[in-house]
Protein backbone atom coordinates (compact mmCIF):
# COMPACT_ATOMS: atom_id res chain seq x y z
CA UNK A 1 0.00 0.00 0.00
CA UNK A 2 2.84 2.28 0.84
CA UNK A 3 4.25 1.80 -2.33
CA UNK A 4 1.08 2.30 -4.45
CA UNK A 5 0.99 5.67 -2.75
CA UNK A 6 4.07 6.77 -3.44
CA UNK A 7 4.07 6.22 -6.87
CA UNK A 8 0.52 8.25 -7.14
CA UNK A 9 2.07 11.17 -4.92
CA UNK A 10 5.18 10.57 -7.26
CA UNK A 11 3.04 11.07 -10.31
CA UNK A 12 1.08 14.32 -8.84
CA UNK A 13 4.00 15.66 -8.76
CA UNK A 14 5.76 15.09 -11.92
CA UNK A 15 2.08 15.93 -13.50
CA UNK A 16 1.99 19.14 -11.53
CA UNK A 17 5.52 19.71 -12.23
CA UNK A 18 5.20 19.00 -16.10
CA UNK A 19 1.45 21.63 -16.06
CA UNK A 20 3.79 24.49 -14.69
CA UNK A 21 6.43 24.12 -16.90
CA UNK A 22 4.19 24.09 -19.85
CA UNK A 23 2.45 27.39 -18.27
CA UNK A 24 5.70 29.24 -18.01
CA UNK A 25 6.40 28.09 -22.15
CA UNK A 26 2.85 29.60 -23.16
CA UNK A 27 3.18 31.92 -25.64
CA UNK A 28 2.68 35.68 -24.72
CA UNK A 29 4.87 37.49 -26.96
CA UNK A 30 2.47 39.38 -29.42
CA UNK A 31 3.13 39.61 -32.86
CA UNK A 32 4.80 41.95 -34.73
CA UNK A 33 2.43 44.84 -36.54
CA UNK A 34 1.13 45.12 -40.42
CA UNK A 35 3.12 46.86 -42.81
CA UNK A 36 0.68 48.73 -45.11
CA UNK A 37 1.29 48.62 -48.81
CA UNK A 38 -1.72 50.46 -50.25
CA UNK A 39 -5.47 50.91 -49.67
CA UNK A 40 -7.67 50.49 -53.21
CA UNK A 41 -11.20 52.51 -52.30
CA UNK A 42 -14.04 50.34 -54.17
CA UNK A 43 -17.96 51.25 -54.73
CA UNK A 44 -19.56 50.89 -50.85
CA UNK A 45 -15.79 49.98 -49.30
CA UNK A 46 -11.99 49.24 -50.19
CA UNK A 47 -9.12 47.19 -50.40
CA UNK A 48 -6.43 47.18 -47.88
CA UNK A 49 -3.06 45.50 -49.14
CA UNK A 50 -0.23 44.88 -46.75
CA UNK A 51 2.82 42.51 -45.46
CA UNK A 52 2.15 40.64 -42.56
CA UNK A 53 4.70 40.59 -39.92
CA UNK A 54 7.73 37.88 -39.70
CA UNK A 55 5.98 35.99 -37.06
CA UNK A 56 5.77 32.32 -37.99
CA UNK A 57 2.22 31.60 -36.34
CA UNK A 58 0.56 34.36 -37.73
CA UNK A 59 -3.18 33.00 -37.29
CA UNK A 60 -5.38 36.08 -39.18
CA UNK A 61 -5.64 39.48 -39.47
CA UNK A 62 -8.53 41.36 -37.99
CA UNK A 63 -10.32 44.97 -39.18
CA UNK A 64 -12.32 46.76 -37.13
CA UNK A 65 -14.42 49.82 -37.71
CA UNK A 66 -17.58 51.72 -37.71
CA UNK A 67 -19.83 51.62 -40.47
CA UNK A 68 -21.89 54.19 -42.03
CA UNK A 69 -25.01 53.25 -40.22
CA UNK A 70 -23.16 53.45 -36.86
CA UNK A 71 -22.52 49.77 -36.26
CA UNK A 72 -18.98 48.36 -35.02
CA UNK A 73 -18.37 45.52 -37.24
CA UNK A 74 -15.19 43.48 -38.04
CA UNK A 75 -13.75 41.64 -40.97
CA UNK A 76 -10.62 38.89 -40.65
CA UNK A 77 -8.36 37.70 -43.62
CA UNK A 78 -6.41 34.32 -43.06
CA UNK A 79 -2.84 34.55 -42.58
CA UNK A 80 -2.54 33.33 -46.29
CA UNK A 81 -3.93 36.65 -48.13
CA UNK A 82 -2.40 40.17 -48.26
CA UNK A 83 -4.82 42.02 -48.18
CA UNK A 84 -8.34 42.12 -46.58
CA UNK A 85 -11.62 43.66 -47.64
CA UNK A 86 -13.70 46.73 -45.90
CA UNK A 87 -17.60 46.40 -47.28
CA UNK A 88 -21.21 47.52 -46.06
CA UNK A 89 -20.15 51.93 -46.53
CA UNK A 90 -22.31 54.21 -48.09
CA UNK A 91 -20.53 57.38 -47.21
CA UNK A 92 -18.46 60.58 -48.63
CA UNK A 93 -16.39 60.96 -45.18
CA UNK A 94 -13.29 58.95 -44.35
CA UNK A 95 -13.67 55.82 -42.17
CA UNK A 96 -11.22 54.34 -40.29
CA UNK A 97 -9.88 50.96 -39.74
CA UNK A 98 -7.89 49.34 -37.09
CA UNK A 99 -5.99 46.12 -37.86
CA UNK A 100 -4.59 43.70 -35.74
CA UNK A 101 -2.78 40.84 -36.34
CA UNK A 102 -3.46 37.69 -34.37
CA UNK A 103 -1.44 34.35 -33.63
CA UNK A 104 -2.11 31.28 -32.84
CA UNK A 105 -1.62 31.64 -29.04
CA UNK A 106 -4.48 34.50 -29.75
CA UNK A 107 -1.67 37.03 -28.87
CA UNK A 108 -2.58 40.50 -30.31
CA UNK A 109 -0.23 42.82 -31.77
CA UNK A 110 -0.16 46.67 -31.34
CA UNK A 111 -3.42 48.36 -33.58
CA UNK A 112 -2.42 49.96 -37.10
CA UNK A 113 -4.47 52.85 -38.28
CA UNK A 114 -5.56 53.70 -41.33
CA UNK A 115 -8.43 55.84 -42.76
CA UNK A 116 -9.83 56.16 -46.71
CA UNK A 117 -12.95 57.28 -48.65
CA UNK A 118 -14.85 54.24 -50.46
CA UNK A 119 -16.60 55.72 -53.51
CA UNK A 120 -20.78 55.59 -53.80
CA UNK A 121 -21.43 52.40 -53.16
CA UNK A 122 -22.72 49.85 -55.17
CA UNK A 123 -26.05 50.26 -54.60
CA UNK A 124 -26.55 53.23 -56.55
CA UNK A 125 -24.59 51.58 -59.57
CA UNK A 126 -27.64 49.06 -59.77
CA UNK A 127 -30.31 51.85 -59.21
CA UNK A 128 -28.89 53.59 -62.00
CA UNK A 129 -28.53 50.60 -64.68
CA UNK A 130 -32.19 49.32 -63.95
CA UNK A 131 -34.26 49.11 -66.64
CA UNK A 132 -37.99 47.45 -67.42
CA UNK A 133 -39.40 46.42 -70.02
CA UNK A 134 -43.29 45.35 -70.91
CA UNK A 135 -43.81 41.85 -71.09
CA UNK A 136 -46.71 39.59 -71.25
CA UNK A 137 -48.43 39.93 -68.20
CA UNK A 138 -45.64 42.09 -66.30
CA UNK A 139 -42.71 43.55 -67.21
CA UNK A 140 -39.27 42.42 -67.30
CA UNK A 141 -36.04 43.79 -65.06
CA UNK A 142 -32.74 43.97 -65.48
CA UNK A 143 -29.92 45.23 -63.74
CA UNK A 144 -26.16 45.30 -63.54
CA UNK A 145 -24.13 44.50 -60.28
CA UNK A 146 -21.00 44.51 -60.56
CA UNK A 147 -19.61 44.03 -57.36
CA UNK A 148 -21.81 40.83 -57.36
CA UNK A 149 -22.97 41.30 -53.70
CA UNK A 150 -26.31 40.81 -52.33
CA UNK A 151 -29.05 43.72 -53.64
CA UNK A 152 -32.31 43.95 -52.20
CA UNK A 153 -34.36 45.85 -54.75
CA UNK A 154 -37.53 47.34 -53.83
CA UNK A 155 -40.25 47.46 -56.51
CA UNK A 156 -43.08 49.95 -55.79
CA UNK A 157 -45.75 49.07 -58.51
CA UNK A 158 -48.35 51.86 -58.74
CA UNK A 159 -51.82 51.44 -60.49
CA UNK A 160 -53.80 55.03 -59.59
CA UNK A 161 -54.05 55.00 -55.90
CA UNK A 162 -53.11 50.88 -55.59
CA UNK A 163 -49.54 50.59 -54.63
CA UNK A 164 -47.76 46.84 -54.38
CA UNK A 165 -44.25 46.51 -53.35
CA UNK A 166 -42.39 43.65 -54.10
CA UNK A 167 -38.83 42.78 -52.88
CA UNK A 168 -36.32 41.18 -55.63
CA UNK A 169 -32.70 39.68 -54.29
CA UNK A 170 -29.86 38.91 -56.10
CA UNK A 171 -25.94 38.84 -55.84
CA UNK A 172 -25.65 38.09 -59.61
CA UNK A 173 -23.58 40.30 -62.53
CA UNK A 174 -26.49 40.58 -64.25
CA UNK A 175 -30.14 39.40 -63.51
CA UNK A 176 -33.24 39.78 -65.62
CA UNK A 177 -36.61 38.91 -63.21
CA UNK A 178 -40.25 38.66 -64.42
CA UNK A 179 -42.99 40.33 -62.44
CA UNK A 180 -46.16 38.74 -63.20
CA UNK A 181 -49.90 39.17 -62.74
CA UNK A 182 -50.21 42.77 -63.78
CA UNK A 183 -53.20 44.52 -65.33
CA UNK A 184 -52.57 45.28 -69.07
CA UNK A 185 -53.26 49.06 -67.48
CA UNK A 186 -50.59 51.93 -66.98
CA UNK A 187 -48.54 51.47 -64.45
CA UNK A 188 -45.75 53.21 -62.65
CA UNK A 189 -42.87 51.52 -61.34
CA UNK A 190 -40.27 52.86 -58.84
CA UNK A 191 -37.28 51.46 -57.40
CA UNK A 192 -34.88 51.75 -54.58
CA UNK A 193 -31.82 49.19 -54.02
CA UNK A 194 -30.68 48.38 -50.56
CA UNK A 195 -27.26 46.37 -49.52
CA UNK A 196 -26.86 43.08 -46.95
CA UNK A 197 -25.84 46.12 -44.58
CA UNK A 198 -28.94 48.07 -44.49
CA UNK A 199 -27.64 50.98 -46.50
CA UNK A 200 -30.33 52.14 -49.29
CA UNK A 201 -31.03 54.72 -52.00
CA UNK A 202 -33.71 57.01 -52.58
CA UNK A 203 -36.75 55.80 -54.01
CA UNK A 204 -36.80 56.78 -57.27
CA UNK A 205 -39.29 56.83 -60.56
CA UNK A 206 -38.15 54.42 -62.90
CA UNK A 207 -40.57 53.84 -65.85
CA UNK A 208 -44.56 54.05 -66.56
CA UNK A 209 -45.35 50.83 -68.45
CA UNK A 210 -48.35 49.34 -69.99
CA UNK A 211 -48.12 45.00 -69.65
CA UNK A 212 -49.08 43.28 -72.26
CA UNK A 213 -52.21 41.62 -72.91
CA UNK A 214 -51.93 37.32 -71.18
CA UNK A 215 -54.47 34.70 -71.05
CA UNK A 216 -54.59 31.71 -69.87
CA UNK A 217 -54.60 29.12 -72.82
CA UNK A 218 -58.43 27.88 -73.21
CA UNK A 219 -57.79 23.72 -72.76
CA UNK A 220 -61.69 22.86 -73.80
CA UNK A 221 -59.97 22.18 -77.49
CA UNK A 222 -56.86 20.47 -77.32
CA UNK A 223 -56.84 16.40 -77.78
CA UNK A 224 -54.13 13.55 -77.66
CA UNK A 225 -51.71 13.05 -80.21
CA UNK A 226 -51.40 9.17 -79.06
CA UNK A 227 -49.74 7.90 -82.14
CA UNK A 228 -47.02 10.22 -81.05
CA UNK A 229 -47.56 10.25 -77.47
CA UNK A 230 -46.24 7.72 -74.37
CA UNK A 231 -49.04 5.59 -72.78
CA UNK A 232 -50.41 7.22 -69.66
CA UNK A 233 -53.74 5.24 -69.26
CA UNK A 234 -52.65 2.72 -66.36
CA UNK A 235 -54.71 2.05 -63.58
CA UNK A 236 -57.27 5.05 -62.48
CA UNK A 237 -54.92 7.39 -64.66
CA UNK A 238 -55.29 9.10 -68.17
CA UNK A 239 -53.50 10.96 -70.20
CA UNK A 240 -55.95 13.60 -71.00
CA UNK A 241 -56.41 14.23 -67.01
CA UNK A 242 -52.95 16.50 -67.80
CA UNK A 243 -55.14 19.21 -68.97
CA UNK A 244 -58.57 18.58 -67.77
CA UNK A 245 -58.33 21.59 -65.53
CA UNK A 246 -58.58 19.40 -62.46
CA UNK A 247 -55.46 19.67 -59.99
CA UNK A 248 -55.08 16.59 -57.93
CA UNK A 249 -55.31 16.76 -54.16
CA UNK A 250 -53.54 15.42 -50.89
CA UNK A 251 -57.09 15.44 -49.11
CA UNK A 252 -59.08 12.95 -51.01
CA UNK A 253 -58.43 10.59 -53.80
CA UNK A 254 -62.13 11.15 -55.56
CA UNK A 255 -60.46 13.20 -58.32
CA UNK A 256 -58.10 11.05 -59.04
CA UNK A 257 -56.79 13.37 -61.99
CA UNK A 258 -53.75 12.55 -63.30
CA UNK A 259 -51.66 10.25 -66.44
CA UNK A 260 -50.19 7.14 -64.67
CA UNK A 261 -47.34 6.12 -67.77
CA UNK A 262 -46.23 2.53 -66.39
CA UNK A 263 -43.72 0.55 -67.83
CA UNK A 264 -45.83 -2.34 -68.48
CA UNK A 265 -47.68 -0.66 -70.79
CA UNK A 266 -44.73 1.11 -72.53
CA UNK A 267 -42.67 -2.11 -73.49
CA UNK A 268 -42.05 -2.94 -70.04
CA UNK A 269 -39.64 -0.22 -69.21
CA UNK A 270 -39.22 4.18 -68.97
CA UNK A 271 -37.60 4.78 -71.86
CA UNK A 272 -36.73 8.45 -71.55
CA UNK A 273 -37.82 10.67 -72.77
CA UNK A 274 -41.42 9.72 -72.00
CA UNK A 275 -43.75 12.03 -74.86
CA UNK A 276 -46.96 13.93 -74.13
CA UNK A 277 -48.17 15.21 -77.52
CA UNK A 278 -51.06 17.60 -77.41
CA UNK A 279 -52.79 19.19 -80.38
CA UNK A 280 -54.29 22.53 -79.57
CA UNK A 281 -56.40 22.32 -82.46
CA UNK A 282 -55.31 26.30 -82.89
CA UNK A 283 -53.01 28.46 -82.58
CA UNK A 284 -50.81 29.81 -79.12
CA UNK A 285 -47.73 31.99 -78.30
CA UNK A 286 -46.89 31.15 -74.93
CA UNK A 287 -44.09 32.90 -72.31
CA UNK A 288 -44.98 31.01 -69.13
CA UNK A 289 -46.56 27.88 -67.70
CA UNK A 290 -47.36 25.68 -64.95
CA UNK A 291 -47.10 22.26 -64.09
CA UNK A 292 -48.26 20.25 -61.05
CA UNK A 293 -47.24 16.45 -59.84
CA UNK A 294 -49.45 13.91 -58.11
CA UNK A 295 -50.39 14.87 -54.69
CA UNK A 296 -53.34 11.70 -53.40
CA UNK A 297 -50.42 9.39 -51.26
CA UNK A 298 -52.20 5.94 -51.44
CA UNK A 299 -51.39 3.94 -48.59
CA UNK A 300 -48.76 7.02 -47.68
CA UNK A 301 -48.31 9.37 -44.10
CA UNK A 302 -52.03 9.90 -43.08
CA UNK A 303 -52.28 13.70 -44.79
CA UNK A 304 -49.09 14.48 -46.83
CA UNK A 305 -49.31 15.01 -50.05
CA UNK A 306 -47.16 12.64 -52.08
CA UNK A 307 -44.69 15.69 -53.83
CA UNK A 308 -41.54 14.82 -54.79
CA UNK A 309 -41.93 10.88 -54.13
CA UNK A 310 -40.50 8.50 -56.63
CA UNK A 311 -42.99 8.21 -59.06
CA UNK A 312 -43.81 12.08 -59.83
CA UNK A 313 -42.25 13.75 -62.65
CA UNK A 314 -39.54 16.05 -62.10
CA UNK A 315 -37.14 17.03 -65.55
CA UNK A 316 -38.87 17.48 -68.72
CA UNK A 317 -38.39 19.37 -71.80
CA UNK A 318 -41.19 21.35 -73.80
CA UNK A 319 -41.05 21.32 -77.55
CA UNK A 320 -43.73 23.44 -79.93
CA UNK A 321 -44.36 22.80 -83.99
CA UNK A 322 -46.03 23.68 -86.88
CA UNK A 323 -46.32 20.26 -88.19
CA UNK A 324 -45.59 17.34 -85.54
CA UNK A 325 -42.45 17.05 -87.85
CA UNK A 326 -40.21 20.18 -87.15
CA UNK A 327 -40.11 20.82 -83.11
CA UNK A 328 -38.76 23.89 -81.53
CA UNK A 329 -37.11 23.46 -78.21
CA UNK A 330 -38.78 25.78 -75.69
CA UNK A 331 -36.80 25.33 -72.56
CA UNK A 332 -35.32 22.20 -70.69
CA UNK A 333 -37.37 22.31 -67.26
CA UNK A 334 -36.50 20.67 -63.68
CA UNK A 335 -38.78 21.03 -60.57
CA UNK A 336 -35.85 20.19 -58.59
CA UNK A 337 -35.37 18.22 -55.19
CA UNK A 338 -35.72 20.01 -52.25
CA UNK A 339 -35.26 17.39 -49.11
CA UNK A 340 -33.13 17.68 -47.15
CA UNK A 341 -30.41 15.51 -45.96
CA UNK A 342 -32.68 13.57 -43.58
CA UNK A 343 -35.63 13.31 -46.61
CA UNK A 344 -37.70 16.28 -44.98
CA UNK A 345 -38.80 18.66 -47.19
CA UNK A 346 -40.28 22.06 -45.99
CA UNK A 347 -43.57 23.61 -46.00
CA UNK A 348 -43.16 25.72 -48.49
CA UNK A 349 -41.94 23.49 -51.26
CA UNK A 350 -45.63 21.69 -50.33
CA UNK A 351 -46.98 24.87 -50.61
CA UNK A 352 -45.39 25.77 -54.28
CA UNK A 353 -46.15 22.16 -55.01
CA UNK A 354 -49.74 22.71 -53.96
CA UNK A 355 -49.59 26.03 -55.82
CA UNK A 356 -48.02 24.77 -59.32
CA UNK A 357 -44.44 25.43 -60.28
CA UNK A 358 -43.85 28.61 -62.40
CA UNK A 359 -41.99 28.06 -65.16
CA UNK A 360 -40.78 30.94 -67.31
CA UNK A 361 -39.41 30.32 -70.95
CA UNK A 362 -36.26 33.42 -72.46
CA UNK A 363 -39.34 34.86 -74.58
CA UNK A 364 -42.51 34.58 -76.14
CA UNK A 365 -42.42 31.76 -78.39
CA UNK A 366 -43.74 31.68 -82.13
CA UNK A 367 -46.75 30.65 -82.52
CA UNK A 368 -47.36 26.57 -82.42
CA UNK A 369 -50.22 24.60 -82.89
CA UNK A 370 -48.25 21.29 -81.60
CA UNK A 371 -47.01 21.02 -77.86
CA UNK A 372 -44.89 17.70 -76.99
CA UNK A 373 -44.15 17.77 -73.09
CA UNK A 374 -41.14 15.03 -72.70
CA UNK A 375 -40.26 13.83 -69.69
CA UNK A 376 -36.72 13.37 -69.51
CA UNK A 377 -37.08 11.91 -65.20
CA UNK A 378 -38.84 11.04 -62.29
CA UNK A 379 -37.65 11.03 -58.43
CA UNK A 380 -36.29 7.75 -58.81
CA UNK A 381 -39.11 4.61 -59.30
CA UNK A 382 -38.33 2.85 -62.60
CA UNK A 383 -42.18 1.65 -62.81
CA UNK A 384 -44.05 4.69 -62.71
CA UNK A 385 -44.16 8.19 -63.97
CA UNK A 386 -47.06 10.82 -62.62
CA UNK A 387 -48.42 14.42 -63.37
CA UNK A 388 -51.59 16.13 -62.53
CA UNK A 389 -52.29 19.19 -64.95
CA UNK A 390 -50.25 22.13 -66.81
CA UNK A 391 -51.50 25.31 -67.60
CA UNK A 392 -50.06 27.62 -70.72
CA UNK A 393 -49.95 31.66 -70.88
CA UNK A 394 -49.62 34.02 -73.18
CA UNK A 395 -51.79 34.67 -76.74
CA UNK A 396 -54.66 32.78 -77.70
CA UNK A 397 -56.03 32.06 -80.65
CA UNK A 398 -53.08 33.85 -82.55
CA UNK A 399 -53.50 34.16 -86.64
Amino acid sequence: MRVKKLISTLSLFFFLLLACDTENNQDTTPPGILTIDSIVPTNGGGIINYSLPSDSDILFVRAEYTNTLGNDVYRVSSSYNQSIEIDGLNQDTPVEVTLYVIDESQNVSDPVVVDFVPLPSFIYLVQESISISPELGGVKMEWENVAQKTVYVHVHIVNDSDEEIRILSSDSEFEEVFVRGLPSEEITFFTKVEDFDGNITELEEKAIITPLFEEEIDKSTWTLMSQLSVNGDAWEGETIAFWDNIVDTAETNADNSYFIIWRDANGGTLNWPLDIVIDLNKNARIHRFKVWQRAYWYGGPIGAPYYYQAENMRSFDLYASEDTVNWTLLGQFDIGDPSDENGNISQDFIDEAANGHDFDLDGVSDKFRYLKFSITSNYGSDTYVHGSEITLYGLDNVD
